[in-house]
C-alpha cells in the first residue's frame, strides 16, 4: 500500500519486476504478488539514466521512520533470491518493499503488518544504484 500518488519505476526494473509478476513460484505470496503487480501497473516508467536520485529503486538502501515512534529500519530493496533479513536485504515480495517501490524521499508509505497497518516516511536514500551510475543492477 502506497501513499504516494505517483510513483516511478525504472523501465529495466519494471521489466524485471514484471517477469517476477508472470513467474512467480506457486509458494510465493499471492497477496504480495498482487500487490506488485498493482504497484507495477501505476508506475510511471523512467529511463534508468533519468530516474532523480531521491526515487527508491531495486537495490536502493533506505531509511524509514515510523510516524508514531522513533523506530527506524534500513533495508535494501532486492530480488527474491537475494533477500537475506539478517543484513536488512529485503524481497520485493516483502509489504514493505512493496510499499516503498517507486517513492521518493519524503513521501510516506503504509503496508500491512501482523500487528495492523504501518505508517513509516522515507527519511534517507543511503544509496540508489542508478545515482551511483549502475545502471544494470
Amino acid at each position: 500500500m502506497h501513499s504516494p500518488s505517483d510513483i516511478y519505476v525504472t523501465k529495466l526494473d519494471y521489466a524485471r519486476l514484471l517477469q517476477l509478476v508472470h513467474q512467480a513460484h506457486p509458494a510465493a505470496d499471492a497477496e504480495a504478488v498482487a500487490a506488485l503487480n498493482q504497484e507495477l501497473a501505476r508506475a510511471h516508467l523512467v529511463d534508468s539514466y533519468d530516474i532523480l536520485p531521491d526515487v527508491v529503486t531495486m537495490n536502493s538502501r533506505i531509511k524509514l521512520r515510523d510516524l508514531n515512534s522513533t523506530d527506524e529500519l534500513q533495508i535494501t530493496l532486492v530480488y527474491p533470491p537475494q533477500a537475506d533479513p539478517a543484513r536488512h536485504r529485503i524481497s520485493i515480495l516483502n509489504p514493505v518493499a512493496v510499499a516503498v517501490l517507486g517513492a521518493r524521499l519524503g513521501d510516506k508509505v503504509k503496508w500491512p503488518s501482523p500487528h495492523g497497518l504501518v505508517s513509516y516516511w522515507v527519511e534517507a536514500i543511503l544509496h540508489q544504484p542508478e545515482a551511483a551510475g549502475d545502471w544494470l543492477s
